[in-house]
């Protein structure tokens, strides 16, 4: 359904962005189909816009057009896994109102991302995540349909190469997405826990929930602790709290080799990343001699917290440019917001003083972690 167009600022967390060209809204996987087709046939520039809150949109206005899906509701299917349920969630569907649902009937496996803004469909994209869960660890699959195709397909998550924050429908800043496709619905397998609660086991999770046990403990009250915290750090939406007018993280925890993250200070706060197991060796026929060779233990990755890098380079919660309405948010120096009325020249100014500080002291050079439309950082 074609609708006026509405500025981006209106429609984003961030509060940039110019009206598009053309606006269409889909409230019906059959219509979010239709609407994406018209588009392909008239070869125009898109987009589809759902929560809005994983995107940085520039001051000009978008000449293409602009598809907000609107679809909602969830589907409880039986999992082939003893103890355990699928839900198949429609993509316009609200992300914490998925988790809420959750946890309200006992379902775990998605409570530590709870208030986490935006759609259940862009959730996949970036993979999301929060005190070290990751909607990889619970992803079945997603419905999608590519750019030009004729039918949605159904993808197993282990075709949409996730990885941290990203996958290959993920449109990174300066790279082509890897697959150009739209999702229409995701399904999770979650475990059934029911009122008994769960024992939390991840480091990041427990930490974060002040647990010095093992003692099993409610899924409601997962939720409500990380509530709480979020909103500590100004990652709830409110619109009486500038600190809150943002896409969240905008940079990306760095991902480095061991050797980069000792030379690091010790005291940087830093994550082991999970090497990849089932890495295949290819050996060219023509080179194959009837021995494998032995596999050498490839070099560890290591994730360092932005955070501590943007802080210690000297950047402090509440920094702001000179007579700039953009500024780091005053409870979390990861966060830029919108201080009111700030435009996306500002915000990018903001962003790009912080990479060079960042690369001045550490020689890291921080990725943004939002979709850039009409940005250059």
């Amino acid at each position: 359904m074609t609708q006026a167009s509405v500025a981006l600022r209106e429609l984003t967390t961030l509060r940039t962005g110019a009206a598009p060209g053309t606006m269409r809204e889909a409230s019906t996987t059959a219509a979010l189909i239709a609407e994406l087709r018209s588009v392909w046939e008239r070869g125009e520039d898109w987009f589809v816009l759902g929560g809005g809150s994983n995107l940085f949109a520039g001051d000009d206005s978008f000449d293409g057009t602009v598809i907000r899906i609107l679809t909602s509701g969830i589907e409880e299917l039986p999992s082939p896994h003893e103890g355990r349920i699928r839900l198949r969630v429609q993509a316009g569907h609200s992300w914490d109102g998925l988790v809420a649902y959750a946890v309200e009937r006992g379902y775990a496996g998605i409570e530590a991302m709870s208030g986490i803004p935006g759609t259940v469909g862009a959730a996949p994209v970036q993979n999301v995540g929060a005190y070290g869960q990751e909607i990889q660890e619970t992803l079945v699959e997603v419905e999608l349909i590519d750019e030009h195709a004729d039918a949605s397909v159904v993808v197993p998550a282990s075709e949409l190469g996730l990885g941290f924050r990203t996958s290959v429908l993920k449109h990174h800043y300066g790279e082509a997405q890897g697959r150009r496709a739209v999702i229409l619905s995701v399904t999770l397998d979650l475990a059934v826990t029911g009122d008994a609660g769960r024992v939390v086991r991840g480091e990041q999770l427990r930490r974060a929930l002040g647990l010095d046990d093992y003692e099993p403990v409610p899924l409601s009250w997962v939720r409500s602790r990380i509530l709480q915290t979020r909103a500590a750090k100004g990652m709830l939406l409110d619109d009486a709290d500038p600190d809150t007018w943002s896409a969240g993280s905008f940079f990306q925890n760095a991902i480095v080799p061991e050797h980069v993250a000792r030379a690091l200070p010790p005291e940087c706060p830093r994550w082991p990343v999970e090497p990849d197991l089932d890495a295949v060796t290819v050996i060219p026929l023509e080179r194959y001699a009837g021995l494998s060779p032995r596999a050498e233990r490839p070099e560890g990755l290591v994730k360092v917290s932005a955070a501590w890098l943007i802080e210690n380079s000297g950047i402090r919660k509440g920094f702001r440019l000179p007579r700039s309405r953009a500024g780091v948010s005053t409870k979390h120096a990861l966060a830029l917001t919108n201080r009111g009325g700030a435009t996306a020249g500002e915000l990018s100014e903001l962003a790009r003083f912080i990479q060079s500080r960042v690369h001045a002291e550490y020689g890291l050079l921080l990725q943004p972690e939002p979709v850039l439309v009409g940005v250059d950082l």
